[in-house]
């Protein structure tokens, strides 16, 4: 079973549909003992970085998400569901993420011509292969919408990487732990391929 986690800062029935598009079914949870039954997860988010750690540590899902990534199953971020991850945000402070992954997530500093927020179609390079976009072009185009972006202290973990004025990390990988700045189900065919690229991964070749 492929579980969304609902901590109510997402789309969270577009992702859904976008896995059930691509014929798998994906149930919509807050209950940790189903996370803890599901065989892969997926974090989205859309929202305020501060707004979504007190949700999650609310609900009681910060265990869930660390044991899942810990036990090996897949586990896919998505736009805000990939900052969450990283060890802290500057968004409107300082706030404390789910430390997973070393970094941090700070706000874009552009030329002016640039407008903040970046939203929109942008094309990704592939800096690392990751099995969620076997069958994906390299330069293919995915759909963003965000004033933040992460920054990992390894710089082993980008998979894909974007330039909005610079260059900046779209996608991280580190071992069954993949995470995206775009939204792959707003992405069209290739968002959807990623999605069931995820959905048929075996876990063995996740890590």
């Amino acid at each position: 079973m492929i579980a969304i986690i609902d901590y109510q800062m997402g789309n969270l029935r577009s992702v859904q549909k976008a896995f059930e598009k691509v014929g798998h079914a994906a149930e919509i949870s807050s209950d940790p003992k189903e996370l803890a039954n599901a065989d892969r997860i997926v974090l989205p988010g859309v929202g305020a970085f501060q707004d979504a750690i007190a949700e999650l540590q609310r609900r009681h899902l910060v265990g869930p998400i660390q044991d899942a990534i810990a036990e090996g199953k897949p586990f896919l971020g998505i736009c805000l569901g990939l900052q969450l991850l990283f060890d802290v945000s500057y968004e409107d402070g300082e706030h404390e993420g789910l430390g997973i992954v070393p970094g941090k997530v700070v706000r874009f500093k552009i030329s002016p011509e640039y407008k903040v927020p970046h939203m929109g179609w942008n094309e990704c390079r592939i800096v690392r292969e990751t099995p969620i976009m076997a069958g994906i072009e390299d330069d293919s185009h995915f759909y963003f919408v965000h004033s933040y972006h992460v920054v990992p202290d390894d710089p082993n973990v980008v998979a894909l990487e974007a330039d909005y004025d610079q260059p900046f990390c779209a996608m991280i990988r580190r071992d069954n732990l993949i995470a995206t700045q775009f939204h792959p189900e707003k992405s069209q065919a290739k968002g959807l391929h990623m999605l069931r690229n995820f959905a048929e991964l075996p876990i063995a070749a996740s890590t």
